[in-house]
């Protein structure tokens, strides 16, 4: 078990996702991501493995929750920023986490 000090640690925010690029170059089929997490944080980029349930096409304006202050990753050519946040399904494919409803940007899970 850990103590509510450490989870409060990790910072998770909401964020929309402002662009979607096909990444061929991730070793495992995946996804670029660019997300707004409003002033104060701005936008960051990500790479998700969600192409079984996701195109690119469809994600922009999507909100999603992210944790931000992970140290950025060198994926590929990609740094990713922030850690897009998912469940897997059934079969292990990962579902995106996401309000249900409308909130501002940058709003702190917790």
């Amino acid at each position: 078990m850990i103590a509510y000090e450490d989870f409060a640690k990790v910072d998770i925010r909401v964020g929309r996702i402002t662009r979607a690029e096909p990444f061929p170059e991730a070793r495992k089929p995946a996804i670029k991501l660019w997300v707004d997490f409003g002033d104060g944080i701005g936008v960051k980029r990500s790479s998700a493995q969600i192409t079984r349930h996701y195109r690119p096409e469809d994600l922009a304006g999507k909100l999603v929750v992210a944790v931000v202050n992970f140290p950025p990753r060198q994926i590929g050519p990609v740094m990713s920023e922030v850690l897009v946040l998912g469940v897997p399904d059934a079969d292990g494919e990962v579902v995106l986490l996401a309000p249900d409803l409308d909130v501002p940007l940058g709003g702190r899970m917790f």
